[in-house]
């Protein structure tokens, strides 16, 4: 017989440093998973981000056992990665905090173009470009 989904979360963890601490205890302790084993499995698949915050769906089972899908980082950190600064602006509008140039956000737009709904590469560099300017990020080129 086939595994019954029990339930699905969604949250950001910081990849390669999973911790059973909230979110992730909070989010799948109410389904009965072991948190270390996903932990330990979290970490070991994100390890290369370092950091940068990922993404991530847990589907549980009704025997406790569970999958998960990692999803590629958020624009806007990815953008704040780029640009290097700690945030965004608070008035994006009338104050800009850092410039980007459109090979950055062409490089942004295809490690994400999994996770957009863009047809094509020049749309998904639009949205990216979208995302800076709602940052107070100004976009050359």
């Amino acid at each position: 017989m086939a595994k019954q989904v029990t339930g699905q979360a969604k949250f950001q963890v910081p990849g390669g440093q999973a911790t059973p601490a909230p979110p992730v205890g909070t989010s799948l302790g109410k389904f009965g998973v072991n948190l270390g084993q996903f932990v330990q499995a979290f970490n070991d698949r994100t390890k290369e981000y370092n950091g940068t915050p990922i993404p991530v769906i847990v589907t549980v089972y009704n025997d406790r056992s569970f999958e998960f899908i990692t999803k590629s980082p958020p624009a806007a950190s990815l953008l704040k990665q780029a640009a290097g600064i700690a945030k965004g602006s608070g008035v994006p509008n009338l104050d800009k905090v850092a410039k980007v140039t459109r090979a950055q956000c062409e490089d942004i737009a295809t490690k994400k173009m999994a996770d957009l709904n863009a047809r094509t590469m020049d749309q998904a560099v639009r949205m990216i470009e979208g995302t800076a300017r709602s940052m107070g990020i100004e976009v050359e080129g």
